[in-house]
């Protein structure tokens, strides 16, 4: 198994948006041609658009679009511009009078970064579809991961900045490829050795949000505010929606691995996962490879991340 870039998966391509003073944006994933898609929820809080669809027994089959975006449920406002760049593609379900484009999507919440009165709206959607390139991508501080923060059980005040990540790999004809934004509660812990990347900072350093949380069990915490990682496996394997439902189960190990906690009641933990058909593939094989792209993005979104609205990053630490 080698690692590629995530534009060299045949069938999408990638393009972002964003306003850096207001700490938010927009990433959208394009497949004009369709792409058989997958859902799998697992966090108590989510954000998300058209899932239901995306259940095996459903009619539709293919999706266009996936859209990730800040701006908490205000942010799912971007999948409207998403929609009128592909209609005025000709891109979608035929209904005889139009195309109706079959557009997914999911939200985190960045509204204590930066400015809250600036959200992902139909105007930023549709700038990421013109930005979209099968290029190599960039991430960071970028698309859905620009106000993104991590380690946030002890307020704002103490978090990290968090980012956009991506990470891919080809074994034979088979490519597997991750991107996520991530801006969990919890701490990023890097599975490859077991040392923390980034969590909440306190005044001997590094906090510990596992413990935290468990020393609070008996309060009715409020934590909701500034959470959930949103992501998706693109693949160019053959799969049902069944399969790619699976494919993006077991990438939830990917999110498990890196993030401590993961799947808490104030996350909104979604993975989509996207196959693009060109290629046969064991279902199960596909989800290990994911799980390793998807744990490899988390650590690159926080690492690549930058300094932002006074979120300071591990770079700058």
């Amino acid at each position: 198994m080698r690692e590629i870039g995530i534009h060299q998966i045949e069938g999408f391509s990638i393009g972002h948006h964003q306003d850096t003073e207001a700490a938010t944006g927009v990433t959208v994933i394009l497949s004009p041609d369709g792409a058989v898609t997958g859902v799998d929820v697992r966090g108590g809080a989510p954000g998300t658009r058209e899932t239901d669809l995306l259940d095996p027994v459903n009619l539709v089959e293919q999706v266009h679009a996936i859209v990730l975006a800040g701006g908490s449920a205000f942010g799912l406002d971007a999948s409207s511009g998403v929609m009128e760049y592909l209609e005025k593609k000709g891109i979608g379900f035929d209904v005889q009078v139009t195309s109706v484009p079959i557009v997914c999507g999911a939200v985190l919440f960045d509204l204590t970064v930066g400015d809250w009165r600036v959200r992902p709206d139909r105007d930023m959607g549709y700038r990421a579809c013109l930005n979209a390139t099968s290029e190599e991508q960039p991430v960071g501080s970028i698309g859905a991961g620009t106000g993104a923060t991590v380690g946030k059980i002890m307020g704002m005040d103490r978090a990290i900045k968090g980012g956009l990540g991506t990470w891919a790999y080809q074994e034979g004809d088979i490519k597997v490829g991750a991107i996520v934004a991530v801006n969990c509660l919890g701490d990023i812990i890097d599975p490859s050795d077991g040392s923390v990347v980034a969590a909440c900072r306190t005044d001997q350093g590094f906090g510990n949000t596992e413990e935290i949380l468990i020393r609070s069990a008996g309060e009715n915490k409020d934590l909701f505010s500034g959470n959930t990682t949103i992501g998706a496996i693109l693949t160019n394997a053959d799969l049902t929606k069944a399969q790619c439902t699976k494919l993006a189960s077991m990438a939830q190990n990917g999110y498990a691995r890196t993030m401590r906690p993961a799947h808490t009641m104030f996350d909104g933990d979604t993975i989509f996962a996207a196959a693009s058909g060109k290629v046969k593939a064991d279902t199960s094989a596909l989800g290990a490879m994911a799980a390793r792209a998807m744990e490899k993005a988390v650590l690159r979104a926080v690492r690549e991340a930058g300094t932002l609205c006074g979120v300071p990053s591990i770079k700058d630490l």
